[in-house]
């Protein structure tokens, strides 16, 4: 059973930064990909970056390009969420998710994550 426990969220002010950690545990993730989700209140879940394990490959959304970096830690099956330059838009409950990889041309959807983690908030005021 793969647990996926994010941390690292908060309140920051507008152009600040946050790192967020998602703890994998219950599996070898060489085999998986592990992308970051986000959700706005009121609004659908939206896809932020995803790494493939092993290889390393990202994709980042367009918005979050230049200010988000995704990175891996394989000894502590950590994965993290570096985000600078926040902006109040920014602000939602941030996911982390994994999956057996699969096309890289899905990885920037939801629907096709398994393992979930339980969110952390992320608010970025004016």
């Amino acid at each position: 059973q793969v647990q996926l426990v994010e941390s690292g969220g908060g309140l920051v002010q507008a152009g600040g930064s946050l790192r967020l950690s998602c703890a994998a545990s219950g599996r070898t993730f060489s085999s998986y990909d592990m992308g970051w989700f986000r959700q706005a209140s009121g609004k659908e879940r939206e896809f932020v970056v995803a790494i493939r394990w092993s290889s390393g490959i990202t994709i980042y959304a367009d918005s979050v390009k230049g200010r988000f970096t995704i990175s891996r830690d394989y000894a502590k099956n950590t994965a993290y969420l570096q985000m600078n330059s926040l902006k109040p838009e920014d602000t939602a409950v941030y996911y982390c998710a994994a999956r057996l990889i699969m096309s890289t041309a899905t990885m920037t959807r939801p629907d096709g994550y398994y393992y979930w983690g339980q969110g952390t908030q992320v608010t970025v005021s004016s």
